[in-house]
């Protein structure tokens, strides 16, 4: 065999060692690509049918937020002038909010578990041992990104004097370094996850059926490169996303718009009154 066909030959070999390196890893999946469409400046909803590469993963509502466009709020109820914890769309009503999703856990008296500030001021109860995800905004200190999602294990949060106006604590799903934070578990319940991206944007997830959260990091981790970090918020029947009808006003009657995106409006979904809310509007 002469030098060129020796070199062809090699190449051959290389390219299908390294397919059969490909097809033979059990976790290998292509990334996914999330169609968006926009309703607003700094606000943009799809509906991910993960499918094939996710098999295990429900059809999830998603929110992509610019927070140079964006303005988050967190909203205790007691804070709030609310004698008892209103629903989704009581909050949406009383705050003006474009979109309005549920924050963490909370004690069976209403009392948020974790870290919570509401406007600088604390209004939970003290850090959370093990739940090392914390969702800040709106910063008091010039040059900081307006929002982001820390990973208490490794980003420093200075309770006694926050750089941040607005934090919520819960749990670290997946971190910087690929790595899932929780247990696979097998618990099944309807999620809300909330991400931050390469580019700085912060995405809201909203499972429509039940799934490990576990299953949900993996995904992430697998198909979705731009995803840096994600915490979860409260599941099961807390979890909750609102987007405002007046942003669909145009199709929202429309076969399409019943179709899907009525999803966003809370209209197809059992609610239960939520003490703690993240709420979103135009800078």
């Amino acid at each position: 065999m002469n030098r060129r066909c020796q070199w062809r030959y090699g190449i051959v070999q290389w390219v299908g060692l390294a397919l059969s390196a490909v097809l033979l890893l059990p976790s290998f999946c292509f990334a996914q690509h999330i169609s968006w469409e926009r309703l607003s400046e700094g606000l943009m909803v799809s509906v991910w049918k993960p499918m094939e590469s996710c098999p295990t993963l429900p059809t999830m509502l998603v929110v992509d937020l610019d927070p140079e466009r964006t303005r988050f709020s967190v909203h205790h109820y007691a804070q709030d002038g609310f004698t008892q914890p209103p629903k989704i769309w009581e909050w949406q009503q009383r705050t003006g909010h474009q979109l309005v999703f549920n924050a963490g856990l909370f004690r069976d008296d209403f009392a948020y578990l974790g870290l919570l500030y509401q406007g600088g001021r604390p209004v939970g109860s003290r850090r959370h041992n093990v739940w090392q995800g914390l969702f800040v905004a709106e910063p008091a200190v010039p040059g900081l990104k307006k929002a982001r999602v820390l990973d208490l294990a490794s980003d420093r949060f200075d309770e006694a004097q926050p750089v941040y106006a607005e934090a919520a604590q819960a749990l670290m799903l997946l971190d910087q370094s690929g790595k899932i934070r929780v247990r696979d578990s097998g618990k099944h319940a309807y999620q809300t996850i909330v991400a931050e991206t390469d580019k700085g944007h912060i995405l809201i997830f909203k499972s429509l059926g039940v799934v490990p959260l576990y299953d949900i990091g993996r995904c992430f981790k697998e198909t979705l490169p731009t995803v840096r970090r994600a915490m979860a918020m409260d599941g099961g029947s807390s979890s909750d996303l609102r987007i405002v009808e007046s942003l669909w006003e145009r199709d929202l009657h429309s076969q399409e718009g019943d179709s899907w995106k009525s999803l966003f409006t809370g209209s197809t979904n059992f609610h239960i009154p939520l003490p703690t809310v993240i709420g979103v509007s135009p800078r």
